[in-house]
Formats: structure tokens, C-alpha cells, sequence
């Protein structure tokens, strides 16, 4: 292979990696929306945990738009536990339920920012390469 058809090879394969690397950040940013939202639902189910029956509140319908109910039975929350199927928990194993899908979120954002951070090391490798071959054409 010649100089310049391995140039033109890590040039493809630079522009390979950061395509990769942004899709890894899409998907961070897609894992840390959720794991705000899981966070969210949490801080509400222990806010309503400790909310007497009949009590008003405000419920968050989503688009920053809210609508006043009024608890019915603060000891029972619908959770919808995979597939579409939907159990009545207590507030507290609705909690539980929640934080297991917080930490596997939180497990899925390390093994991508530890995969970014393969990519980018290898992407530096790639570049050197190009830089070197660069380099000694211009000798």
C-alpha cells in the first residue's frame, strides 16, 4: 500500500471513529435523560408516600403542564414493571423498582463513556499515523 492509499485509510477511519462517538454521545445523553427522569419519579413517589389521603397536588402531565388531583390512596402506586404490564406496588417497592433501573442506566452510561474513551485513544493512534505519513511525504 502506498502512502497515500494508507493515508486515505485512516482518514476514513478517523472520520469512522467520530461517527461512533457520536452516537455514544446520542446515547448518553438519551441514558442520562432517563436516569433524570427515573430520579424524578422517585423524589415524587416519596413526596406522595408521605401525603395524607385527599390531599392536594399537583400532577405533572408532561410538557411543563400540571393538573390538580387529589390523593386517593398515597400507599398504592401503579408500576409498570416491563412490557407494558402494569402492577400495583407500594410506593416503597415502586422505589426499589426504580432504583435498580437507575443503577442499570448508570452501569450502561459507564460502559459508554468507557467505550468513548477506547475510541478516542484509538482515534489518537490513527491520527499519529496519518500525521506521520504526512510527515514524510513532505521530506
Amino acid at each position: 500500500m502506498n502512502p497515500e492509499e494508507e493515508f486515505q485509510r485512516y482518514a476514513s477511519l478517523i472520520e469512522y471513529y467520530k461517527q461512533q462517538l457520536s452516537s455514544i454521545e446520542t446515547q448518553f445523553s438519551y441514558v442520562q435523560s432517563s436516569i433524570m427522569e427515573y430520579s424524578q419519579a422517585k423524589i415524587t413517589i416519596e413526596k406522595i408516600k408521605e401525603t395524607k389521603t385527599g390531599t392536594e397536588i399537583l400532577i405533572p402531565i408532561g410538557g411543563g403542564t400540571f393538573s390538580f388531583a387529589a390523593v386517593k390512596n398515597p400507599s398504592k402506586i401503579l408500576t409498570d414493571v416491563g412490557a407494558g404490564i402494569i402492577i400495583e406496588k407500594t410506593p416503597s417497592e415502586s422505589i426499589e423498582v426504580l432504583e435498580k433501573r437507575i443503577e442499570n442506566l448508570q452501569k450502561n452510561q459507564e460502559s459508554l463513556s468507557s467505550y468513548s474513551q477506547q475510541i478516542q485513544k484509538e482515534m489518537e493512534e490513527v491520527s499519529n499515523k496519518a500525521q506521520q505519513i504526512l510527515a514524510n511525504a513532505q521530506k
